[in-house]
């Protein structure tokens, strides 16, 4: 024990630098801490300005019921874009005409064919052919962009036309 206190008294002066750096450093620690606690009670003073738990509980409920309306909003949204994009696919989207003069001797191109398709190249051919006696109507179905029936010079025009329509 008493080499222990012979130690001690030969370093005292390096023993108490040592506590006084030690004492410094666990002061700046402290300052340190307290600013940010103060920085983070300020926050919280500003965020709870105003308010007392019942009406910050009722801010957050309101905001949840927002959340769950946008949700329902979303998957309505999602079901009519199907539905449309279902719907889309089975109504002409492209199309070629092709006016002509069916009889050389009317002129005046009055009559015409019209080829009508969908997304999946399914549709009709229309052509009129108009002529002294009357206006004639003839449809032939196409299916895949192939006809089912064969087609008249103006009515392959305007199928091609319309499959054309698909590239562009």
């Amino acid at each position: 024990m008493d080499f222990i206190l012979d130690i001690i008294e030969q370093n005292q002066v390096y023993i108490i630098i040592g506590l006084v750096v030690l004492s410094i450093v666990f002061l700046i620690i402290a300052i340190v801490n307290s600013a940010k606690c103060s920085s983070l009670k300020k926050k919280y003073d500003a965020f709870m300005q105003g308010k007392d738990g019942k009406s910050l509980e009722d801010d957050i409920l309101f905001r949840l019921e927002q959340i769950d309306e946008l949700i329902e909003s979303n998957a309505a949204n999602e079901r009519n874009i199907d539905l449309i994009f279902k719907r889309l696919q089975k109504t002409f989207q492209k199309y070629g005409m092709v006016k002509y003069d069916a009889f050389d001797e009317m002129g005046g191109k009055l009559s015409f064919t019209l080829a009508m398709l969908n997304e999946r190249n399914d549709g009709y051919v229309l052509n009129v052919v108009h002529s002294r006696e009357g206006c004639f109507s003839y449809v032939k179905e196409i299916i895949a962009g192939n006809p089912i029936l064969s087609l008249s010079p103006e009515e392959q025009e305007a199928l091609e036309d319309a499959l054309l329509k698909d590239e562009q």
